[in-house]
């Protein structure tokens, strides 16, 4: 068992879970036609959420969920994230998506996921679909310049995401402290961030044709 794993994935959980409610609420009060991409956001929340709560059982009570942890860790690296990458994406660019348009972006992604995992290709698929999702997080931000709270709420969510990826990762120890305990930590700062800026798009947003 490893306790302090256990925990830093709990509190991963609970932030994810903090935005997905926080998407929820405004869902409710957004026009019809523009649930479709919220709801793809939660999706893009939920999964991580789910993630780390698997993670957090397995390592503090149940050891027998390393397979179900490791299928919804990938299923967030490959489908949740980069939901909200496009949702990121039509939010900056106040490109209004309609639902089978979200439909056909999610059917692809899937499709895209079963396509590389047979060409045995999965590692280096999701590493460049992680780097296009930041990327496009980033696009984001840098399109609504000169409002600068946009741009700096964008590059602090690819800053954390690409410190606790590429700096932190997941093996070993830093002094006292796990690596993969401190990937958490930033993840759970991370997240929220981004559920701050994709909120604070979607007010922005103006009313536009649905593709």
């Amino acid at each position: 068992m490893h306790y302090s794993t256990a925990f830093s994935d709990a509190l991963l959980a609970i932030a994810c879970l903090a935005c997905a409610l926080a998407l929820g609420k405004q869902r409710s009060r957004t026009a019809e036609d523009q649930r479709p991409r919220l709801f793809c956001m939660q999706i893009g929340f939920a999964l991580p959420m789910a993630a780390a709560m698997a993670g957090a059982l397995r390592f503090g009570l149940v050891p027998d969920l390393r397979e179900l942890h490791e299928w919804l860790s990938r299923a967030s690296s490959l489908l949740g994230f980069p939901l909200l990458g496009l949702a990121a994406l039509s939010l900056g660019r106040k490109w209004h998506w309609s639902g089978p348009t979200w439909g056909r972006l999610l059917m692809g992604l899937c499709a895209f996921f079963e396509l590389f995992r047979q060409m045995n290709l999965l590692d280096e698929y999701s590493q460049g679909l992680q780097i296009g999702s930041l990327l496009l997080v980033l696009y984001s931000g840098i399109l609504q310049w000169p409002e600068r709270f946009p741009v700096l709420l964008a590059s602090a969510v690819a800053g954390l995401f690409v410190f606790a990826g590429l700096v932190i990762g997941t093996e070993g120890v830093i002094g006292p402290l796990l690596r993969i305990d401190l990937f958490h930590a930033l993840l759970a700062v991370a997240y929220p961030l981004l559920a701050w800026l994709l909120m604070r798009l979607a007010d922005q947003e103006s009313p536009a044709k649905a593709l």
